[in-house]
């Protein structure tokens, strides 16, 4: 049993474990919430009795949730004289499972976000935001019925990893001074005042975001995953998240998937068994023929990757299996409201995320 320095274990209930492979979940568990700031308070008084309700409906009074509050924001600050506590911190890694409400974020200046210190510090680092219309809820949209969509929003990198310097400050002299001398940097229009913010993106987060929205999908039955990106402008980072997605979705999910230019080749070669790898390359990419040489030779190599799959994928198997593409981040934003039925799961980064997810429940 862990030891908190300014928290009382709970005397009731009962922690959530991990098994093998899930949660295992008694039928009073322990549930570290943080009541939040500003609106928190009243935010959480009226959910606690939304959720204490829902469990005694939905087994009849078998089950109950041991709250046990936890402090962050400025309630900590006035009781412990930090704004994040370890015993907070602690309280979610020994219970697994907890709850926060909206937490003191200040504009341009003072501390750094509580929300990205937990979801760095936890290793939080898939936003699970699932959004769909219910029937009755006034919307502005003509057709909100059909928003049915899961958002994997990558949680602990990109521009929100929080590693930034103030305009001004020496340290930002340094980082702007490394960046010219050092790195060659000619791009910074305004030196002198700017502040700089590094945007990290990683083949490892990257991967294991992807790979749960991937299992997600599989498990839940969904039609496809979308990687939302910028990779047309930002092409180390998200364009590179939009590569290794497609790798682990390719290396770990072979049998189960397809992405979209493979379902395109495929078909074209099921509507003509005749049909050349210079031929199919034409149909998938526009402008094949004013490609250089050593570009259509890139298509071509693709188009022959993508027939190796016939005895698996070939003969309309594709169309069981999971669909993989991608969207540029701005466009997502218009689709989503133009075509909405053709998004399932969306695998994006952390900024489009946040984006995307609260523009979706708007919609609805």
């Amino acid at each position: 049993m862990i030891k908190f320095e300014h928290l009382s274990y709970p005397k009731e209930g009962k922690p959530i474990t991990m098994g093998a492979d899930k949660l295992e979940v008694p039928d009073n568990p322990i549930i570290p919430f943080i009541e939040g700031d500003g609106t928190g308070p009243d935010i959480w008084r009226a959910s606690q009795r939304v959720f204490d309700a829902a469990v005694q409906k939905a087994y009849g009074g078998q089950r109950k949730i041991a709250w046990f509050e936890v402090l962050a924001g400025e309630k900590a600050f006035k009781a412990v004289n930090t704004w994040l506590p370890d015993d907070t911190v602690n309280a979610y890694r020994e219970f697994l499972v907890g709850i926060k409400g909206p937490l003191t974020t200040p504009i341009g200046g003072g501390i750094r976000s509580l929300n990205v210190a937990l979801r760095q510090t936890l290793d939080l680092y898939v936003c699970l935001r699932p959004v769909r219309y219910f029937k009755g809820v006034p919307s502005p949209v003509r057709k909100p019925e059909d928003v049915d969509m899961v958002i994997f929003r990558e949680n602990t990198e990109d521009i929100y990893a929080g590693v930034e310097w103030q305009a001004g400050t020496p340290e930002v002299k340094k980082v702007i001074e490394f960046l010219q001398k050092e790195m060659g940097v000619k791009k910074i229009r305004f030196p002198e005042s700017s502040g700089i913010g590094i945007k990290p993106v990683s083949e490892e987060g990257t991967s294991r975001l992807v790979r749960a929205a991937i299992k997600y999908a599989l498990s839940h039955n969904r039609d496809s995953v979308t990687f939302v990106h910028k990779g047309n402008i930002m092409k180390f980072t998200e364009g590179a998240f939009r590569d290794w997605g497609y790798q682990v979705a390719k290396n770990e999910f072979r049998n189960e998937t397809v992405t979209l230019r493979e379902s395109w080749i495929l078909g074209n070669k099921e509507g003509n068994p005749d049909l050349s790898i210079q031929d199919n390359a034409r149909m998938v990419e526009p402008g094949y023929d004013l490609l250089v040489p050593d570009k259509q030779k890139v298509v071509d190599a693709e188009v022959e990757e993508a027939l190796r799959l016939w005895d698996t994928h070939g003969n309309g198997q594709w169309k069981s299996k999971l669909m993989i593409k991608d969207a540029i981040a701005d466009i997502t934003l218009q689709q989503v409201l133009t075509r909405a039925k053709e998004f399932d799961v969306i695998a994006t980064m952390n900024l489009n995320g946040d984006y995307v997810s609260d523009a979706l429940a708007a919609q609805v």
